[in-house]
């Protein structure tokens, strides 16, 4: 039961994931984006990952969705307005995505082919399992994504200033 599940809700985050890219309204880009992020959260609960799960929801899908609808409401953004795009970009636009798709599945297909699906080794997905991984193997990509939230934070507010 959960591999039909899993597939249901991956290729559902895939959906809702084009959906937040092609949608013209900025609104409705943030609610694809939310119906992403819960399609990622059953999939954590299909990991065992239970604490992940309820973290997405609560933190991602409830805190962080509800501050950009906020801001999205606040400046008042509308529906886009369509361009006329370059030729340039209506025919080298298809050929470079395909040779980047192509690309991205040489290289993961080169590295990851000999790598089992599974280590053996079981994930609780507790939250003392997660704080030992992010604390302990992954404390300098977690330190660099706080610098880098904390550069666009101070980007966000020194335009918002020019503005005003």
């Amino acid at each position: 039961m959960v591999a039909p599940l899993f597939y249901i809700f991956a290729g559902l985050a895939i959906a809702a994931g084009l959906s937040v890219v092609l949608q013209r309204t900025p609104v409705y880009s943030a609610l694809s984006l939310i119906l992403v992020l819960c399609s990622l959260a059953v999939i954590y609960l299909l990991l065992g990952a239970e604490f992940l799960a309820v973290v997405q929801v609560i933190v991602y899908a409830g805190a962080i969705m509800v501050l950009f609808v906020f801001v999205i409401m606040l400046l008042n953004a509308r529906a886009e307005t369509p361009t006329d795009r370059s030729r340039f970009a209506r025919w080298l636009g298809l050929p470079l995505l395909a040779a980047f798709l192509g690309e991205v599945l040489f290289v993961v297909l080169a590295h990851f082919a000999d790598t089992p699906l599974s280590s053996g080794e079981a994930f609780d997905g507790g939250p003392r399992a997660v704080g030992e991984l992010l604390f302990r193997n992954y404390v300098l990509p977690f330190e660099v994504t706080s610098i880098l939230i904390l550069v666009a934070i101070m980007g966000a507010v020194v335009l918002a200033k020019k503005q005003l």
